[in-house]
């Protein structure tokens, strides 16, 4: 008989559950291009709203969100900041470069959170030799920082920064409900030290497909523009908004159980001959050096057993925790992972 899959690759590994299905059958659509989809305009008011923003945009991916804000932000030529490890600069295939044409800079962070100093230092004056310094981003959770929660305090410095320079500060919120649970606090307590946020309804929430982009209604309609121009405008998207509708009215407030249980996975692999990072959310990060095994010998290894991780680096494992892994998948991932390691 097959093993069973206990898949802890990413939380977008998650299906869509029964409301959702029965939201995509029952969901009244037009054509969203000519901005007659009323479920798709039910999600951008609904998002707006939670994200204390005036408007908001349905994108197909955390990746266009993130493009279509830095293409309306800057122009060919600007110089955007980032942390070393974000999303954008480490996992978006060069994007800026290859489509808005800007010049990235990248800062260290301590576990992602910018320092709003060296954001500071970090800006452009003006001079003939310098590229303009046109957006700040930052990234909440930050995946690679194990994700790690940038609290609002945290935020709020690093856009003072940049706003005292006149430049425009964007978030790559793919999991800032994970951040917001994790605190007990509202969505729009982070996005309000922002200019634009990009939240994805796939990471941790369910949702088949899609993101929103939020901001002012002049930004959204400019940025509207750029995701036609990128081939993302849909047409009776309302199937894909359905769901996305019942993401952030049913799912977020049960992503504190992937928290408890990505605790509970980091507390059980501490007592084996592994280096656990800290966890506050869904995302458990653990180095293999002391097991004599790379990340992918390690991986391979639970492979075989049925367990699915992702490799960070040389030495370096990601396990994530979702809808669709329970009490008794920890236990089991445990226990195979002590038989791994022998």
């Amino acid at each position: 008989m097959q093993r069973p899959i206990i898949d802890l690759r990413s939380d977008t590994v998650t299906k869509p559950t029964e409301a959702m299905l029965k939201a995509m059958v029952e969901a009244e659509v037009g054509d969203d291009v000519y901005g007659e989809d009323p479920t798709v305009n039910r999600l951008e008011s609904m998002a707006a709203e939670i994200l204390g923003k005036e408007a908001a945009l349905f994108v197909t991916s955390g990746t266009q969100g993130n493009q279509v804000a830095v293409l309306t932000h800057c122009r060919s030529g600007d110089e955007v900041i980032l942390e070393a490890d974000s999303h954008i600069f480490y996992y978006e295939s060069g994007a800026v470069a290859a489509l808005a044409g800007v010049q990235t800079r990248t800062l260290p962070g301590s576990r992602g959170a910018l320092d709003p100093e060296q954001v500071k230092r970090a800006i452009r004056g003006k001079n003939i030799h310098y590229p303009r310094t046109a957006l700040v981003c930052m990234e909440n959770t930050h995946n690679r920082a194990g994700g790690a929660v940038i609290t609002p305090e945290q935020m709020r410095g690093v856009y003072q920064a940049a706003k005292e320079r006149g430049v425009a500060v964007h978030l790559d919120g793919a999991r800032l409900f994970h951040a917001a649970v994790a605190l007990g606090r509202k969505a729009e307590e982070f996005a309000r030290y922002t200019d634009s946020v990009q939240i994805c309804l796939s990471k941790g929430l369910c949702a088949p497909m899609g993101s929103i982009l939020a901001g002012s209604r002049a930004f959204i309609e400019e940025a509207r523009w750029w995701r036609k121009k990128l081939g993302g405008g849909m047409r009776q998207a309302g199937y894909m908004a359905a769901p996305g509708i019942v993401a952030l009215t049913e799912m977020v407030d049960r992503l504190a159980e992937d928290h408890r249980r990505a605790k509970e996975l980091a507390a059980g692999l501490s007592k084996l001959p592994l280096t656990v990072y800290p966890v506050e959310t869904n995302i458990v990060l653990v180095d293999t050096r002391a097991t004599g095994y790379t990340a992918v010998e390690f991986l391979d290894k639970l492979a075989a057993y049925g367990v699915r991780a992702t490799d960070f680096d040389e030495y370096l494992v990601r396990f994530t925790t979702h809808y669709h892994i329970g009490d008794s998948d920890i236990a089991e991932t445990l226990n195979i992972v002590e038989r791994v390691i022998g």
